[in-house]
């Protein structure tokens, strides 16, 4: 495959392309590109402004339709963001989040094999599992993966995740790439609850959520386990980063007669962390700077804005919940293969993402 960014005649689907990260690559791929999208989601509302690009075509469907998947599929690249990914659900609607996690994405792989496009597949971090707080660096190809009980179904959404990946690692004649995101941040993530969306968000905007409101920031079972956050325009790098290595390397066969070969892109078979270690902090302390963070965007003393509150994991999220203490990525592959690493620091994240937030929702 060869990739050029300057290529009028590529197409790539993203599906998934109205949700959180799907909405900035949409915008990247239109302005760094000349390429076109086929994009597919059913909520449009984060992409208004592209809706009429004559670059895209846009439909409303899910992933489990056959016709869908093969129409998705004829395209020479699809990047797959498509998932049920509200912690809250995971408890409530473990057996809809499996299906959304493993069922439509496995079938898109077949579909994907049988025509040869390079799929590109969003995983989660929470592939580790019930990590420690003393847990180092997860490393992708060999820290051992280990869940909670099946009563835990909080686990629900990791199970289906790693499931899918070993399927589609698997799976004879697909060209494959996965990610694992580290808690990625910034403007259009998640949803405000009672505005335009249910249940709990991810961290990051329920606090935002908090803040705005004028209600304690609520610290699940202390707010000791420690995170490390990814700015979106890192996440995007990276994404790009994948696209730059979808070309075949000429290699220089000299000591082989002088014969010259192709070899694979090295984003082919791999599953790559995407995260930020130097932005790794407790849940606890993710709460007071955002706290900080918030009171100089709105240009109040900090002391007026309510002190975060302590509840349990149960309480909070319902029965089945379970946690892991520490994921801290190993980061090395990413940039050994494809030369890429986050810089984005975690004060600027959480700026980003709270004016937005404060701009679009007060």
């Amino acid at each position: 495959m060869n990739l050029q960014f300057n290529d009028r005649s590529v197409t790539v689907a993203i599906v998934g392309c109205g949700g959180f990260i799907g909405s900035h690559l949409l915008d990247a791929v239109l302005c760094r590109t000349k390429w076109r999208v086929f994009g597919v989601d059913f909520d449009f509302y984060r992409i208004q402004h592209r809706l009429n690009d004559e670059r895209c075509e846009f439909l409303c469907a899910d992933l489990s339709n056959p016709e869908v998947l093969n129409r998705i599929a004829q395209f020479p690249v699809v990047v797959n963001l498509a998932a049920i990914c509200t912690p809250s659900r995971y408890m409530s609607e473990a057996c809809e989040v499996i299906r959304s996690n493993y069922d439509r994405p496995v079938a898109l792989a077949e579909a994907c094999a049988k025509s040869g496009a390079w799929l590109i597949h969003f995983s989660t971090s929470e592939v580790y599992g019930r990590t420690g707080s003393d847990s180092g660096e997860l490393s992708e190809d060999e820290t051992p993966l280990s869940f909670g009980p099946v009563g835990a179904s909080r686990w629900s959404y990791a199970t289906a995740k790693l499931l899918t990946e070993r399927y589609i690692a698997g799976l004879e004649g697909l060209k494959w790439t996965m990610v694992r995101p580290f808690n990625f941040v910034g403007p259009y993530m998640d949803f405000m609850p009672g505005v335009d969306g249910e249940g709990i968000p991810r961290v990051l905007a329920n606090f935002s959520s908090a803040l705005l409101r004028g209600e304690p920031l609520k610290l699940v079972n202390g707010g000791k386990a420690r995170r490390c956050f990814t700015g979106i325009y890192d996440a995007i790098d990276f994404i790009f980063a994948v696209f730059a290595a979808g070309t075949n390397r000429q290699l220089n066969m000299a000591d082989a007669g002088g014969v010259s070969e192709f070899s694979d892109s090295p984003a082919y078979s791999q599953i790559f962390n995407v995260g930020n270690p130097d932005n790794e902090v407790t849940i606890a302390e993710l709460a007071q700077r955002m706290r900080n963070i918030y009171a100089s965007i709105r240009e109040v003393p900090v002391e007026s804005l309510p002190q975060p509150e302590v509840v349990s994991g149960e309480d909070y999220y319902g029965v089945g919940y379970d946690d892991s203490m520490r994921r801290m990525p190993n980061v090395e592959k990413a940039w050994k293969l494809l030369g890429f690493r986050a810089s984005m620091g975690l004060d600027d994240c959480l700026r980003d993402s709270l004016k937005w937030f404060v701009g679009h929702y007060a």
